[in-house]
């Protein structure tokens, strides 16, 4: 257990190397995935400390650009099976190991 400090660079620098967007699954076209995505790097990387609030971000703008009922999970470790309206998911992971969902339901 003496090599605790260099653990924690190496585990930095991993994080460092995977902060970039990595779409998961996604069926919405081209023009709206690349909006959606630029949209949750931008809220993820504001509010680093605060999901919630980088979600409301997100929905708000979603809501705005694309029309209502959109809606937005962002965390570590979970699960989810959702409806969506077709040619409207996003699902993504962000900095290693946030991942964020977006889809949109009536």
């Amino acid at each position: 257990m003496a090599d605790t400090g260099e653990g924690k660079k190496e585990e930095a620098d991993y994080k460092r190397l995977h902060n970039f967007p990595l779409i998961r699954h996604t069926d919405m076209p081209e023009e709206m995935r690349v909006e959606a995505m630029e949209l949750c790097v931008t809220a993820c990387e504001k509010y680093t400390t605060n999901n919630e609030s980088a979600a409301k971000m997100i929905k708000e703008m979603m809501d705005k650009k694309f029309g209502s009922s959109w809606h937005v999970v962002i965390g570590e470790s979970f699960g989810f099976e959702i409806t969506h309206e077709v040619k409207n998911l996003l699902y993504m992971f962000f900095g290693g190991n946030l991942a964020v969902c977006v889809w949109k339901c009536s």
